[in-house]
């Protein structure tokens, strides 16, 4: 399992960064579907130049994508107070990024107990590209829209009974949260016909396949070329980048803070890299910087035999 991290804050100090508060979350919730919602009206609006609409779906498409930031954030509990609200930004956050979060919830607190564990964290059964070609296949989203595509399959239809994560309880939560999902999907598509304005594919599927590279670079970043060990300081990379990325990303490029206290809520975590900070294997000035380091030892990347 992974390292615990008694003794990197002190226990006065962890208590007050572990104090639960939703504002924060309601205005970056709200600022996330603003983005999403201004820049997808500027890029159907014929009227506008065209710079100004790619601008807008470029925009929109990343802030679809990085709606796996307030998904991954909800799904630990730790945005609002109320579980309730958790749980629901995060299925709805899920949706509108192409995830289900009744099923990431669990495969992620897998990836937390045996965080960058060959063989036993779930994240590591994804392409890890060791090749130039391999790399530009990963950022460009295509093994993540294949990924999801299987994925939903066996979820809908698969046996799921190998997955450790899963209890055979939870099975028929997941099955019942895909059909919901993808019935959700179903009405959004049959909407897209009324007078052929092609809602779905336009305004939705389309910009996430072209923000989904953004969100590829960002996480590729968090354990790509770190220790396979059990430290929580050396497995895993904290980015330090511009503030609209850590806006857009809920804080997440903060991500050794995060794995090392999970309890810890998003707006807590620049203060927590305070404490932290000093004591990472893996600190880096810039998402640039990463993925230069990571060109020039992709070999080094592949799971350890």
């Amino acid at each position: 399992m992974a390292t615990t991290s008694t003794g990197l804050i002190d226990r006065p100090a962890l208590a007050e960064l572990n104090t639960l508060r939703s504002a924060p979350a309601v205005v970056r919730l709200v600022s996330h579907l603003l983005t999403i919602g201004l820049a997808g009206l500027i890029w159907r609006s014929p009227g506008l130049p065209l710079a100004l609409r790619l601008a807008g779906l470029v925009v929109s498409g990343i802030a679809l994508a990085t709606c796996f930031a307030p998904l991954h954030e909800c799904c630990h509990r730790t945005a609002f107070r109320s579980r309730e609200a958790n749980d629901a930004v995060a299925w709805w956050a899920g949706v509108l990024s192409f995830y289900n979060a009744t099923f990431y919830r669990r495969y992620h607190q897998w990836h937390h107990r045996f965080t960058h564990q060959p063989g036993l964290d779930p994240e590591l059964e994804d392409p890890v590209p060791t090749s130039l070609g391999g790399y530009l296949l990963e950022l460009s989203g295509w093994n993540w829209w294949i990924g999801k595509l299987q994925g939903y399959a066996r979820l809908l239809w698969g046996n799921l009974d190998e997955l450790p994560y899963l209890s055979p309880e939870v099975i028929p939560q997941v099955r019942r949260s895909v059909r919901l999902q993808f019935l959700v999907y179903g009405v959004v598509l049959a909407l897209s016909f009324i007078q052929a304005n092609g809602f779905l594919f336009w305004s939705w599927l389309l910009p996430l396949a072209v923000g989904q590279p953004f969100l590829r670079f960002v996480l590729l970043a968090e354990h790509s070329g770190c220790s396979f060990s059990q430290d929580g300081t050396a497995n895993t990379r904290t980015t330090l980048t511009i503030a609209p990325v850590r806006w857009l990303m809920w804080n997440m490029p903060f991500h050794a803070e995060h794995h090392l206290y999970p309890s810890l809520p998003f707006h807590a975590l620049p203060r927590a890299h305070g404490w932290i900070g000093p004591r990472l294997e893996h600190l880096d000035p810039g998402y640039l910087a990463v993925h230069r380091t990571l060109l020039r030892n992709l070999r080094a990347l592949a799971l350890p035999a």
